[in-house]
C-alpha cells in the first residue's frame, strides 16, 4: 500500500515524463510538484518505489522512468477526474458531419482524425453483426433454388445476399418464413434469438422445414461473419514521437497493423460495453509491451462502434481519452443522419 506521498511521487514522475520525455529526477519533482518535500526525501522515496516496481533507471546517474505499473496507477487516477472537451471539439464535429458518403467514409475519416490529433494510430471498428437488432427480413425468389435475402438492421442499414437452398420453395412460403423471423427477431440482438428461431419457424412450415432451416443457417453465417469494416489511420504520425524513433518499436506496430484479423481480435478483446478501456504494455502482450491501447465504445446503424488509439506507453492519456470520448459522443448522430 502506497503512502500519500509515494502516490504523489508516482503520479508526478509519470506526468513529468509524459510532458517532457526525459527521466524525472528528485530535484525536478521537488521543485515542480512536491514543494513541501526536499530532494533528498523524494530521492529516498523514489528508490523505494523502484524496488516496488514503479520506476527504473536507464543508467545510474539518470532520473527515474515509469514502468507499466506506474502508468496503470496514473491512468486509474485520471479516470476518477472530470475531463474537459478539447478546444477543437466543435470543428471536429463539423468535419465529421460533413462526411456524407456513409458509415465507411465517416469511420475512415475519424480514424485519420484521431491519428492526426494525437500522433497515435487511430482505430475505428464495427463490432460483430450478431450484436445488432433486426428490424425486418425479406426473401425474394430469384429462380430455381436461389433466393435473395434482405436484412434490415436497426438504424436502416441493409445487408443482402443470395442464398442457395436445397431445392425450390414458393414465394408464399418465403413470405411466411420472413414474417416469423421478423416477429421473433425484431428489437432483439440476433445472438439472443437465433436458437429460438430454429424451433419457432417449424410451426406451420413442417413441409419445407429443411429448406427453411438452411435459409436460417445461411442467414446466421451472414450475421456472425466478423465485420471487415476496420479502419486504421495516422500510422505515419507515430514517427513524430521520440518513443518510436527506435525502428524496432515502430516495426512492431506496423506488423500489427498489417494483420487485420489480429488487430480486430485485439480491439474486440480489450473493448468494454461501456466507458473507457485502457490496456497498458504487458497487459496487451509481450510483443506490445512498449505500447498502450485506449478504446471507447459508441454506436450507430444499430451496431456497436469502437474508437481507439494505439500509442506509446508515454501516451498523453488524459488528452487521448478526452478526444476519444468527445468524438464518440457525437458519433451516434453522425452515423444515423
Amino acid at each position: 500500500m502506497l503512502t500519500e506521498r509515494q502516490l504523489e511521487i508516482v503520479l508526478s514522475v509519470v506526468y513529468e515524463y509524459i510532458q517532457s520525455g526525459e527521466p524525472a529526477g528528485s530535484r525536478t519533482i521537488s521543485k515542480k510538484y512536491l514543494r513541501g518535500s526536499s530532494p533528498a526525501t523524494i530521492r529516498n522515496e523514489m528508490s523505494d518505489l523502484e524496488e516496488m516496481g514503479y520506476f527504473f533507471q536507464p543508467h545510474t546517474s539518470a532520473g527515474r522512468l515509469p514502468t507499466s505499473k506506474a502508468y496503470r496507477l496514473y491512468v486509474d487516477s485520471i479516470m476518477q477526474r472530470r475531463r474537459s472537451a478539447p478546444a477543437e471539439t466543435e470543428q471536429w464535429k463539423k468535419e465529421i458531419r460533413e462526411q456524407r458518403q456513409g458509415v465507411d467514409a465517416i469511420l475512415a475519416y475519424v480514424s485519420q482524425l484521431l491519428g492526426k490529433a494525437t500522433n497515435c494510430v487511430g482505430v475505428a471498428a464495427l463490432s460483430a453483426l450478431e450484436e445488432v437488432q433486426i428490424q425486418r427480413v425479406n426473401f425474394v425468389r430469384l429462380g430455381g433454388s436461389t433466393v435473395l435475402v434482405l436484412i434490415v438492421l436497426e438504424g436502416g442499414l441493409v445487408h443482402h445476399a443470395n442464398l442457395q437452398l436445397p431445392c425450390e420453395i414458393s414465394q408464399d412460403n418465403l413470405d411466411e418464413l420472413a414474417r416469423k423471423i421478423s416477429a421473433v427477431a425484431c428489437g432483439h440482438p440476433w445472438g439472443q434469438v437465433r436458437d429460438a428461431l430454429f424451433t419457432y419457424v417449424l410451426d406451420g412450415l413442417e413441409r419445407v422445414w429443411d429448406i427453411c432451416r438452411e435459409a436460417l443457417v445461411q442467414m446466421d453465417a451472414i450475421l456472425n461473419r466478423r465485420s471487415s469494416r476496420l479502419f486504421v489511420g495516422g500510422a505515419q504520425h507515430i514517427l513524430n514521437l521520440p518513443d518510436f524513433q527506435d525502428i524496432g518499436k515502430f516495426q512492431t506496430v506496423l506488423s500489427l497493423l498489417e494483420q487485420e484479423q489480429a488487430l480486430a481480435d485485439m480491439v474486440e478483446r480489450y473493448s468494454i460495453k461501456q466507458g473507457v478501456s485502457v490496456t497498458i504494455g504487458e497487459e496487451i502482450s509481450e510483443e506490445m509491451k512498449e505500447c498502450s491501447l485506449v478504446l471507447v465504445p459508441a454506436s450507430g446503424y444499430g451496431r456497436r462502434t469502437i474508437l481507439g488509439l494505439i500509442g506509446p506507453l508515454r501516451m498523453d492519456y488524459e488528452k487521448s481519452i478526452s478526444i476519444l470520448e468527445t468524438i464518440a459522443e457525437d458519433l451516434d448522430d453522425s452515423l444515423v443522419n
